[in-house]
C-alpha cells in the first residue's frame, strides 16, 4: 500500500492507495512544532481504526509547503513505518516543463495536482483550481507545459482577516448562500465570501483562457482541495476532483520508483 501526504498549512491531508484505488482519505489541522510522534501515531491510529495495519505500508509519499513540517512527518515515516518517504520536490520526474522564471518557487501541492490533472487528462489543456488555505490557479497546456498561476487569499483566510483586523465584524460559518444581497451583518459577511469567490473565479478563468490559449482552444477546468465542493452547484469547473493531489503523488511516486535520493531523516529528529 502507498500513503500520501499532503502538508499543508491548515492540514495534513492524507490518502492511502491499494495499488490504485483509494481506499482512505483523511485530514489532520497541522500547525508548526508539531512533533513527530504526534504525526505517527496519529496516521497509525487513523490507520488502524480503518483496518490497516502500519506494517502493510510500502512506500510513502509527501509534498508540503511548509518547511517546518516537513523533517517532523519525514521522521515520523522513519521511525513508525521503517519507510524513507520519496518528497515531491526540485529535481525530481514530474513529466512537466515548468515555464516559471524561478521553477523552485512553484508549490509542491501545485506541482502534484499539475501531474495528476495531466496523468487523468493527457494531450488537454487544463486550468486547475484548488480551494484551500489559499485558492491556487494553474494553467497546463496540452504539451504538459506548466504555464503559470494565480494565488489568492482563501475562503478561512478571508474570513479570520475581517473578524481579526476590524472592530466589529464577527466570525462566520463558512457556506454557500443563495442570496447575494445579506439581511444582517453575517449573512453579509457569507454572501462576501461566498459570491465574492464565485465572481473572482469565474473572471480569472476567462483571464486565463485570453491569455494563455487560443480563441478556439479546449480548456477542461478542474476544481479541488478543501472547499471545492462548496461551489460544485455553481458549473466553475468541470471536473471535480477532490483527491487529486493524492493521484499526483502517486503518480509522481512511480515515475520516480528507484531514485536513490529519497528524503533524508533519522529517527531522531523531530
Amino acid at each position: 500500500m502507498i500513503l500520501t501526504l499532503d502538508v499543508g498549512n491548515s492540514q495534513i491531508y492524507g490518502g492511502l492507495f491499494d495499488q490504485d484505488e483509494l481506499k482512505l482519505q483523511f485530514r489532520k489541522s497541522s500547525k508548526q512544532g508539531t512533533s513527530s510522534d504526534e504525526i505517527g501515531l496519529f496516521l497509525c491510529q487513523v490507520l488502524r481504526e480503518n483496518g490497516v495495519s502500519p506494517q502493510e505500508i510500502k512506500q510513502i509519499a509527501l509534498c508540503s509547503v511548509v518547511p517546518d513540517l516537513i523533517h517532523s512527518v519525514g521522521s515520523a515515516c522513519v521511525k513508525y513505518f521503517k519507510r524513507q518517504p520519496f518528497l515531491l520536490r526540485a529535481g525530481v520526474k514530474t513529466g512537466l516543463k515548468i515555464r516559471y522564471r524561478n521553477p523552485l518557487e512553484v508549490g509542491a501541492d501545485r506541482i502534484s495536482n499539475a501531474i495528476g490533472a495531466t496523468q487523468l487528462y493527457p494531450k488537454q489543456n487544463l486550468i486547475i483550481i484548488d480551494f484551500g488555505t489559499a485558492t491556487t490557479f494553474c494553467a497546463v497546456n496540452s504539451e504538459r507545459d506548466y504555464l503559470g498561476g494565480i494565488i489568492l487569499p482563501g475562503l478561512r483566510l478571508a474570513m479570520e482577516a475581517l473578524e481579526t483586523q476590524t472592530a466589529q465584524l464577527p466570525k462566520v460559518e463558512i457556506r454557500a448562500v443563495e442570496e447575494t444581497l445579506g439581511r444582517s451583518t453575517t449573512e453579509s459577511i457569507q454572501s462576501g465570501l461566498y459570491w465574492g469567490t464565485v465572481c473572482q473565479v469565474k473572471g480569472l478563468i476567462e483571464r486565463i483562457k485570453a491569455e494563455a490559449f487560443s480563441e478556439d482552444a479546449n480548456v477542461l477546468v478542474i476544481g479541488t482541495g478543501g472547499f471545492s465542493r462548496l461551489f460544485e452547484k455553481e458549473k466553475i469547473f468541470d471536473r471535480h476532483i477532490p483527491e487529486l493531489v493524492h493521484l499526483g503523488l502517486r503518480e509522481a511516486q512511480h515515475m520516480n520508483q528507484g531514485r536513490k535520493d529519497r528524503l533524508d531523516v533519522s529517527e531522531n529528529l523531530a
